[in-house]
């Protein structure tokens, strides 16, 4: 009984967290019917309800904001213990799951996760590209022990941020624009219009400002069908500097300078506050922190 009770309060306290029995139900891989059942269980062994259901999920009673300061409190205490004994005896199997914005793996990522498995032949990886804010999401849920991402994407109180290293945009056009043999170029109202990734991206968000208010051509989600449109259409896009040449070539582009405005960003990794990282999150860090010299 004090098993099943034991693992009813830790699907309480997820529910807590997450806001809905969705989304919990989403991290905990369960069915939202089952994740109902028990929380529909708990409450009647406790004789009270835990939750307030409105539109947009569920808040916790009187109670059930109550029974969540302590078991919330010890739960997180016994996870932190656990997360240290397993460091100490040095156990670095699992998989490793890393959130990323979608820029990087075209340029950091492939470095640090390669220099990651070399050094942990027997862990793994599972790298999750996202937009800013999904990196931020994953991180923040749990879903993902790190994230890297723009700083200008964390704006969190439950979030620790390392810094890593800043970055420019350039202006990518094909090799026969009227642009390509520019030296620089500065953005403006007489700018053609851009290819673009979707608002929620931050890349997205440095093409509208006093500065600069971009004219979109059109809107696709990655990398590589950005490059593959803006070559079919001879069209421009702006992307980080620390593309590939070999990448753009493959695609006929060209980068240009852009002079004005000043399109920079740092780049950050990210980890949930409070919670001691394991021995592969450090490493992770450890090697990421390494690799900035050459990024």
């Amino acid at each position: 009984m004090k098993s099943h009770l034991d693992h009813q309060l830790r699907l309480f306290v997820e529910i807590a967290k997450c806001g809905s029995l969705s989304a919990a139900a989403e991290a905990l891989s369960l069915t939202q019917s089952g994740l109902s059942r028990q929380l529909a269980s708990l409450e009647s062994a406790l004789g009270q309800a835990l939750f307030v259901r409105n539109g947009r999920g569920v808040s916790p009673t009187e109670a059930g904001q109550k029974l969540l300061e302590a078991a919330g409190s010890a739960y997180q205490l016994i996870d932190n213990t656990l997360t240290q004994l397993r460091d100490q005896h040095g156990i670095t199997a699992g998989t490793l799951n890393v959130a990323t914005i979608h820029t990087l793996t075209y340029y950091f990522m492939a470095e640090v996760v390669a220099k990651f498995m070399a050094q942990r032949p027997s862990a793994g990886v599972a790298l999750l590209g996202r937009s800013s804010a999904g990196v931020v999401e994953l991180v923040e849920a749990g879903r993902a022990e790190v994230g890297f991402v723009y700083d200008s994407a964390v704006a969190s109180d439950e979030l620790d941020i390392t810094p890593l290293f800043e970055e420019e945009m350039s202006f990518v056009v094909h090799e026969s624009s009227q642009f390509a043999q520019l030296a620089g170029i500065s953005l403006d109202a007489q700018t053609p219009p851009l290819v673009v990734f979707p608002a929620g991206y931050a890349l997205r968000r440095m093409l509208h400002t006093r500065s600069f208010n971009a004219t979109v051509a059109a809107e696709v989600e990655t990398v590589d069908a950005m490059l593959k449109l803006v070559s079919l259409t001879n069209g421009q896009c702006i992307l980080p500097s620390l593309i590939p040449e070999k990448l753009l070539r493959e695609y006929q582009l060209t980068r240009v300078p852009i002079d004005a405005p000043l399109m920079r960003r740092r780049i950050v990794a990210i980890t949930r506050r409070g919670r001691p990282l394991s021995a592969l999150t450090s490493l992770m860090l450890d090697i990421a922190r390494e690799s900035t010299a050459k990024a």
